[in-house]
């Protein structure tokens, strides 16, 4: 018998999952979602630890960074909690006619609204409740968040680059979550998450959610004199990273390439290969 769930009925499998985050009330998604938020800001938080100073080996801080950055799925996808970009697999429940697309966009709407509540109310607490951010690794938060604003890279549009960021990011993701499904116990679990995660991480990919809490943790801060001053940037320079420009410059092209690269080129493909004619056969 094999330790892990073979492709596909782990394909199979994400119907009924469908089914059953599409049945969930709509304020229970919204407390699942908050507290993925808060799971994916605390693991963004520690790479934002882990990434300031210098490292030495070429490549090595991303891999470090990627590294912790995985604990934000492993506490999503282990204790339990709902995650917009992880839910993009929904949509095979949805082409199998499992689910209806009014329960599919009940689903993304309170989990998405619940993801940027709960980042934001983990970067506050962060930023000002316990001076952490008020110093060195208050300037990486700056410049991390900074960057993701930036109207251009390397002469590229900024939106044009993130988008196809984004797709690579949640097709990691996706690919992740689906592998800690087919797992059958918690080491297993963590394994199939670690290495796609630090994959996406170290890649320089962009997810949504986790920028909900980069940004917002490098806008408060901003407010300190000692962040600012080791982030090595303007005031001047700095007004251009606001609430504004996190969702014009980064969410709204990052979310879309986050539906593209989980939704599409994996729900999509994998329901065609695997659930499509399943009830066929």
């Amino acid at each position: 018998m094999s330790d892990f769930v073979m492709p596909a009925d782990l394909a199979k499998s994400l119907v009924e999952v469908s089914e059953k985050k599409a049945s969930i009330p709509v304020v229970k998604l919204f407390v699942l979602g908050i507290l993925a938020g808060i799971y994916i800001g605390f693991a963004a938080h520690l790479a934002t630890v882990v990434g300031t100073g210098t490292f030495g080996w070429l490549g090595f801080k991303k891999f470090i960074i990627g590294s912790v950055f995985s604990v934000g799925l492993m506490l999503v996808m282990i204790p339990g909690s709902e995650l917009w970009t992880g839910n993009n697999l929904m949509v095979v429940g949805l082409l199998q006619r499992k689910i209806t697309l009014g329960g599919l966009l009940k689903n993304w709407t309170a989990v998405y609204l619940g993801n940027i509540v709960g980042s934001v109310i983990l970067a506050f607490i962060i930023a000002k409740s316990s001076g952490l951010l008020d110093g060195a690794v208050g300037g990486t938060a700056i410049n991390l968040a900074y960057g993701k604003v930036a109207t251009q890279i390397e002469g590229v549009s900024h939106n044009y680059a993130y988008f196809f960021k984004a797709i690579g990011c949640n097709w990691l993701v996706c690919l992740a979550v689906m592998m800690a499904l087919a797992a059958k116990d918690i080491a297993g679990k963590v394994l199939a998450i670690y290495f796609p995660i630090m994959a996406f991480v170290a890649s320089g990919f962009e997810h949504c959610v986790a920028n909900m809490y980069f940004i917002p943790a490098g806008i408060f801060a901003k407010g300190f004199n000692n962040a600012v001053i080791a982030s090595g940037q303007s005031v001047e320079r700095l007004q251009t990273l606001n609430w504004s420009t996190m969702w014009t410059q980064n969410l709204l092209t990052v979310t879309v390439g986050n539906f593209v690269g989980g939704a599409l080129f994996v729900g999509v493909v994998y329901w065609y290969l695997y659930v499509k004619d399943s009830d066929k056969a």
